[in-house]
This record gives C-alpha cells, structure tokens and sequence, in this order.
C-alpha cells in the first residue's frame, strides 16, 4: 500500500498559523516602545513571519485534511514555529557577540521556549544583557507552546477547527483527548480559557506580593514573565538565578501553580461545572500529588539530614529548616512536571538528594496537562499491565483486563502506551550515547550523569540537568550537532514522538 500525503494542504494552514503568530510578536514590539528599545528588531520579524505566512497559504486555497496531513500539520507547524520565533533573537544579535546572533544558537532557545522546555544557551551574564523586549518575547514563546499553538488556533480560526478532533489528537500530550464540549472548538477554547485564567490569577498574586513589600524584585515585569513560563511548565525566567533570585513568598506561591500545570486541565473544567470529586475520583491526579509528596519528604530529609548544602543565593541561612522544605517541594514539582525552575543549584547535591531528582525527571505530568515527560497516567497502565502478565503467567487461564478509574483500558491503548514507552527510553539512552561521543570529539569534558541528563532533559521537555547542564548552567559549549540533536529532541518530546516518526516510517510500502 503506497503512503498518499496532500502535503499542499498541510502546508497551506501552516502559512495560515505563522500568519497569526506573528501578531502575537507585536506584544513584546509594545514592551520595546514602553522601555525606549530599538522596535525594528520585531517590526522586521513580524514582517518576515508574515510574508511567510501569506506565501505558505497560497499553496492551497480550499485546504481539506485527512490523518496522515494531520499529522503533517502538527510536526512542521511547531518546527516552523520554533524557526520563525528565533528571527527576533538573531536580529537582535546581528553585528554583536550575542550566544543568540548564530543562528543554531537562536533555533535553540526557540525551540526550547515552544516546546516548554526550559533548556538555554544562555549564561548568567547574556541573559541579564538582552533587552526587556527580547526576554519577554522568551517568556511568551513558552506561554504559546504551553497549552498548544495547535490549539489555540483550533480555538480561533474556524478554517483551521474543521479538522480539529485530528489536530488535536496529534498535538495534545498523553495517551487520549477528552472532548468536553460537542464542538471541538469549543474544547480548545474552554482549555484556553483555563489556562489564561490561571495565568492571571499568578500574575496578580505576584505582583500583589510585591505591592506588599512580601516580594521586593517581583517587579510587574517579572510577575508577568513568570505567569507566562509557570502555567506551561516552561522554566525560562529573565533572571539568571530564576526563581532563587526571589523572596520565600514569592517561592512558596509559585508552587502551587506549577502543581496546578501538571493536571489534566480537563479536570478543572468538570470541577467549575460543580463536579468537585472529578479531581479526588480520578486516578491519575491521585497518584500524582501522591507522588509528589512522597519524594519531597524523601528529598526533605536527605537534605536535613544528609547536610546537602541548600542555603539560598544570596548566603541567607535564616529558617533553614522552612528553607530546606521549601526547596525541596519547589525542587520536586519542579522537575517532576518539566517545568524546571530552580530555587538552589541542586547540581551541588549529593548523590543521593541527585537520584530522587532524577526519577521525578522521569515521572513527568498528566495527561493533558503542559507537563512534559512520560506522564504519569502512562506509567500507570505499564505498571498495571505488568502485575497483569504476572498475575496470568501463573494462571494463565484467567482474564484480567486492565483497570483505570473503573473503566476497561482498550488493548491499542495499552499497546500505544507500551510502545511510547519504548521509544522514549531507547531515544532516550541513543541521545546521551551520541552526546557524550560528540563531546569526547570536541574536547568538551561531559560526565556520564551530564550526558543522561541533557538527553532526558531536552527528550522530556524538562529543561535542566546535572553538573554543566544544571539549574544555573546552559547548552552553549556543545556542539552546532549536538544541540541540533537536543533541538529534535525537544521537538519530538513535545509531540509525544509517534507524530513525528510516524512521517518518517509513512512512505515505506507495506
């Protein structure tokens, strides 16, 4: 059977998409009026999107789509996202030893900033030299890529929402969506609503802080830059010692918003319709705030006692105890659910404190949440289909469905799962091989830890690492192919993989 892709199609509502996303550039060219910046940086990057844009569309002036274009649409619309959205940086750069004027440089922190990832070039000094404009334009790539560019524009744009129910089965993370609504549209834009709500709730909250001198440097600037990178679980502040760079307050407030990132915003839609028990009944938030406790207790007391030095930036040992715990839980959801803030250098950790932020890594968060990693409803169904293969090998006459949440989980769900989970490991375990071979051939020292946690860090959408690649480093010193191999990396992983691979395995005939 011969692979049949109306590409004209597909790419026809690509050029629609790049379309409107370069309106969404004028916000920071407003933010560079308001600060006295140079404005043609974004006046030229809107103009560049948009002739794209226009150009793209007239590939196809009736545009219908099936599966196998569906696919298409979601793969290339996030590349050519994350392509557009780093003109801003390289034209901010031009003539400058910018890290953002080289172009791979620039897909780089775009791409990080779509796919939620958190993951810079940046060092301490660059990120605290680039404009107001420029930063928050890094803030709101992440706050567009949170709850899906796809999404959004099913939300908005009726060309686009014919095929919605496609689009956004190929686009939203985790194994299944849940249409609330009768109209699609009407779903991408009840989870959009959400989503901004939260975002302006955590807005005010910060800046409110700050009005009452609780949160001296949450200027309204940086409350509006972390209300744009917590709710997608993104993890890229304007300061170069992110949320540690904050007061306590500021802290303590952030984390419940990144839990709140990490559940099914599907659940939040039932609990405002008043079907409260939608959160309690569900099985997948119950094991993940379940796990999230667990490993902040077990992290709060290897750094109690354990002596891992968790002090906070600036020497301030006031409250240490109330500290340790506070990091600890900001440590534990924030990696947990991908979002990878940090308020202390856990690379400085000991091992032991280093092992449990690693298995958060690999927990990520719910479906159809804007966690990134595996997600937890998945670990769930592997580990629920384990007990079951060991349960029937002793008695191997027995049928044992698996169960979730009292429904029966299909068999191709199970099979999907399972085969996700494969594929993450395995590109997972590929990746840090090849990291750490093309860094032995540069003569870039890249321990082993460093190298497994870069790959799982860009693969999960997670951000940060170990060691070079920790909460207050960055990606700069590999190299031009190492990070256009962590860019496919984030790429895929924000995908959830099987999109993306499914086109390339499409055109082989059965």
């Amino acid at each position: 059977m011969t692979w049949h892709l109306d590409w004209q199609a597909s790419g026809s509502l690509i050029g629609t998409i790049l379309k409107y996303l370069s309106g969404t550039m004028l916000i920071p060219l407003v933010v560079a009026v308001i600060y006295g910046e140079a404005i043609w940086v974004f006046v030229a990057s809107i103009l560049l999107t948009l002739l794209l844009g226009v150009s793209l569309e007239q590939l196809d002036s009736d545009p219908d789509i099936g599966p196998t274009e569906a696919l298409l649409l979601v793969s290339l619309a996030w590349l050519a996202a994350a392509v557009v959205g780093a003109i801003p940086y390289v034209l901010a750069g031009y003539g400058t030893t910018s890290t953002l004027a080289h172009p791979i440089n620039a897909l780089f922190e775009s791409m990080s900033g779509f796919t939620t990832t958190g993951a810079t070039v940046l060092g301490s000094i660059s990120v605290d030299s680039h404009s107001h404009a420029i930063m928050l334009w890094r803030q709101l790539t992440q706050w567009l890529g949170g709850m899906g560019i796809i999404v959004l524009m099913i939300a908005i744009l009726p060309e686009v929402a014919v095929n919605g129910a496609e689009l956004m089965k190929s686009e939203a993370p985790g194994p299944e969506l849940q249409k609330l609504t009768p109209k699609i549209a009407e779903t991408a834009r009840a989870l959009w609503l959400i989503y901004l709500g939260f975002t302006l709730l955590l807005i005010l909250l910060l800046y409110g802080a700050h009005l009452l001198g609780y949160a001296p440097d949450m200027t309204l600037f940086n409350a509006i830059s972390h209300g744009f990178t917590t709710l997608p679980t993104g993890g890229f502040s304007p300061k170069a010692d992110s949320i540690g760079a904050f007061s306590a307050v500021a802290q303590w407030l952030i984390i419940p918003f990144m839990t709140v990132a990490g559940v099914n915003f599907a659940l939040f839609w039932h609990v405002l319709k008043g079907e409260f028990r939608a959160l309690t009944d569900n099985p997948e938030f119950r094991v993940y705030t379940g796990a999230i406790a667990a490993l902040t207790a077990v992290l709060s007391a290897i750094l109690i006692f354990g002596g891992a030095p968790t002090i906070e930036l600036g020497g301030n040992t006031s409250g240490l105890t109330e500290n340790t715990i506070r990091q600890a839980t900001f440590q534990i959801v924030s990696l947990l659910n991908s979002t990878g803030y940090a308020t202390a250098d856990f690379a400085q950790w000991d091992e032991h404190a280093q092992i449990v932020l690693l298995f958060a890594m690999f927990v990520g968060g719910s479906a159809g949440s804007t966690g990134g990693g595996v997600k937890v409803v998945r670990w769930i169904v592997v580990l629920k289909s384990v007990r079951r293969e060991l349960y029937t090998t002793i008695r191997p006459d027995t049928i044992q469905p698996v169960r979730l949440g009292g429904r029966v989980v299909d068999e191709d769900a199970i099979r999907g799962i399972m085969a996700f989970t494969v594929l993450y490991i395995l590109l997972f375990g590929i990746a840090a091989v090849l990291l750490s071979l093309d860094s032995a051939r540069i003569g870039y020292q890249l321990s082993t830890l460093e190298a497994v946690s870069a790959s799982l860090a860009t693969l999960g959408n997670i951000g940060p690492g170990f060691g070079s690649v920790g909460p207050f480093g960055n990606y700069l010193k590999f190299s031009p192919f190492s990070k256009l191999l962590m860019v496919f990396l984030m790429w895929i992983g924000r995908l959830e993989i099987v999109p993306v691979l499914a086109l390339f395995v499409g055109g082989l005939e059965d």
